[in-house]
């Protein structure tokens, strides 16, 4: 019987022990946001592979404290891995060109134009800056296609957290979407959950 990675303990996991057990999971994720955003050259299965190269670098030892940490960072990896092949893509020597999105444009949670994911994109980095749980939030949601149940199991939350975070991870993102970019430059408050 496999050991609970669920919880948070001392102890790290390698990426050759979670990976067995989460790769279904994975990589009904990749599928399902690969049918979402049609066009792209790489499928579910060939996503989820090169996800599982990138975070099985040679001599990173046990670094996953739990199923969570590891969504975490394969949703990042998916996001990096989508982006930089949408950018090979656009390159200028390729013809590629880019253009600004206005917030009444775009749809965060389901863009399927690549120059918006572009956008979306470099909106998050500005955005992981100042706030990297939204910014993390979103990766998991967005990129990785997780759902409210998935994120708030993998994190040890109620669904109405992570309900809530997402609209405000959501509306932080729409600042950064916006063309003169955030509107505020304050953290939020202890108060604001």
């Amino acid at each position: 019987m496999p050991e609970d990675l669920s919880s948070n303990t001392s102890k790290r996991y390698s990426t050759e022990t979670l990976m067995p057990q989460v790769y279904d999971t994975l990589r009904e994720l990749a599928a399902h946001r690969m049918k979402q955003q049609p066009g792209h050259s790489i499928s579910g299965t060939e996503l989820v592979h090169e996800v599982y190269l990138r975070l099985n670098r040679e001599g990173a030892g046990p670094r996953w404290a739990n199923r969570s940490h590891f969504y975490g960072a394969a949703a990042e990896a998916m996001r990096r891995i989508l982006i930089d092949r949408i950018r090979a893509k656009q390159s200028i020597k390729r013809g590629g060109g880019r253009q600004r999105v206005g917030m009444d444009q775009v749809d965060p949670i389901m863009p399927t134009d690549e120059e918006k994911l572009i956008e979306i994109n470099a909106a998050l980095e500005a955005l992981a800056d100042s706030d990297a749980q939204c910014a993390d939030l979103i990766k998991m949601r967005f990129f990785a296609g997780m759902t409210v149940e998935q994120i708030a199991e993998g994190l040890g939350v109620s669904t109405r957290t992570v309900t809530r975070q997402w609209a405000y991870a959501r509306g932080r993102l729409m600042e950064y979407l916006d063309e003169d970019g955030p509107t505020r430059s304050a953290q939020p408050s202890k108060s604001d959950g």
